[in-house]
């Protein structure tokens, strides 16, 4: 869980963090984990409750069964299944309905408990969300590509960090905006085909991954402990800067995603008594290493050195990292996204065919295996030629999407949840995994708080773009 919640938000989280101002930042940081660790437990409940309807309607279909082969029965079948033992009536009585034993992913969840719009809703949300991780994806390879094999004159490691412009040269007469654009292109017609077959065992990628985020996180601290330690900290961040808020609500909200996976994630845990309680840990865990990435990023680069993926700041620095190092975090963004953008890709790919799947019917093999992936890849490699803020694309696909998959999402599917448990199962029957936010007061918050903020995150955007 730890590993699936810390990925590519966490690098353009320290310049926003800095923008925000250090006060300001930990505490919506702390907040929003706050809020994440509540829906997440809300998806724990409905996930357990999606699991005692399915089993419901399994037991009703048994007794529907067994029903008509008791009518089918000759007089001797008929003694002899007198004396078996009824097990549809031991298993009511002795399984919890409500065990987590069956994967039910938030698609299937929303189809149980939503009406129509309400699915069509949920999809039109998810993918969204999954075209903006797309588009932060195809601009975040180029960047650090041209990072790394771009050099200038003035692209030392000093103040300026290496923040260099999209004008300056690249390779002689190509500019660094040109070689962004060639670097974009390269990994579409690389990557790309992927969308239009399917990716499956991917075990030992994830794994390397895994392992090379670990690794670049922990010297990324390490390297600025030591720059700080030795008194060549350059940062001096203010406490509040109301400004930079927008950018770091989105961030946050991006960089603590992880509902949509959660089925996932947690059914294949044998032992789910301390479910919750575990859970609490890894989102203790998150929030004190994004607190010691931030502050340790924004005390050892001034704001106007930070860049929009923090691996950069250590690419090419002679003094602050060796020229191996500095490949390595320059280059690790690279590696790792290339592995999940096919797989990103291919869920946005299933998830257009689902919302357009008619009972019953197939489609052409042109629409199958043309129009849904192309649909797919062409918006978010557009988005990345167009722009490469990628503390904006964060911001913006977190503040949006983000908030509808980690707020709206989870507090509506546990109140509908509630509802048709009491319904099906009898208002008797309890939820051993029910949210320690029980009352439904918490959902309606999260609700409202979701709505206050998709407000003011608008209303920023339209007075910043109308001011002078």
């Amino acid at each position: 869980m730890f590993n699936l919640i810390v990925g590519t938000g966490a690098l353009t989280m320290p310049k926003a963090f800095a923008n925000a101002g250090w006060l300001v930042s930990l505490i919506l940081l702390i907040f929003l984990a706050f809020m994440s660790y509540m829906t997440t437990t809300f998806v724990v409940e409905a996930m357990a409750a999606a699991n005692a309807q399915l089993r419901w309607k399994r037991w009703e279909k048994e007794e529907v069964d067994e029903g008509s082969d008791h009518e089918d029965q000759t007089p001797d079948e008929y003694e002899r299944s007198e004396i078996r033992p009824i097990l549809s009536v031991q298993r009511r009585g002795l399984a919890d309905p409500f065990e987590i034993v069956e994967r039910v992913e938030m698609g299937q969840m929303a189809s149980l408990f939503f009406n129509k719009v309400g699915i069509n809703l949920f999809y039109f949300c998810i993918i969204i969300y999954l075209y903006g991780d797309l588009a932060i994806y195809a601009a975040a390879v180029p960047i650090s590509l041209v990072q790394v094999t771009c050099f200038s004159a003035n692209g030392s490691c000093g103040e300026h960090g290496g923040v260099r412009n999209d004008t300056e040269p690249c390779w002689g007469s190509v500019r660094r905006i040109d070689a962004y654009r060639i670097y974009l292109a390269v990994f579409t017609l690389f990557l790309g085909p992927f969308t239009f077959f399917n990716v499956q065992k991917t075990k030992y990628l994830q794994i390397a991954t895994s392992l090379m985020r670990w690794i670049a996180f922990s010297i990324m601290i390490v390297l600025a402990l030591v720059r700080i330690g030795a008194g060549e900290g350059a940062g001096h961040p203010p406490l509040a800067q109301p400004s930079g808020v927008r950018n770091l609500f989105g961030v946050c909200v991006y960089s603590f995603m992880c509902q949509h996976s959660l089925p996932s994630l947690l059914t294949p845990v044998s032992r789910k008594k301390h479910l919750t309680g575990l859970v609490l840990l890894d989102y203790s865990l998150v929030l004190a290493f994004y607190s010691l990435l931030c502050f340790t990023a924004i005390f050892c680069f001034s704001s106007g050195a930070l860049m929009d993926m923090y691996t950069l700041n250590f690419s090419g620095c002679g003094p602050l990292a060796p020229p191996a190092l500095g490949y390595f975090l320059g280059l690790f963004p690279v590696f790792t996204i290339s592995t999940n953008f096919p797989i990103i890709a291919v869920t946005l790919r299933n998830n257009w065919k689902t919302l357009f799947h008619r009972e019953g019917g197939t489609y052409p093999w042109l629409v199958d295996r043309v129009v849904f992936p192309l649909i797919t890849l062409a918006p978010p490699v557009l988005v990345a030629f167009c722009t490469h803020d990628l503390e904006s694309l964060v911001g913006i696909t977190g503040a949006y999407a983000g908030n509808g998959i980690q707020y709206v999402i989870p507090a509506f599917l546990v109140l509908c949840s509630r509802k048709e448990a009491g319904l099906v199962l009898g208002p008797g029957v309890g939820n051993k995994h029910r949210s320690p936010f029980r009352q439904a007061g918490w959902a309606w918050f999260v609700l409202l708080w979701a709505l206050s903020c998709l407000i003011y995150v608008t209303a920023n955007i339209i007075l910043t773009d109308v001011s002078p």
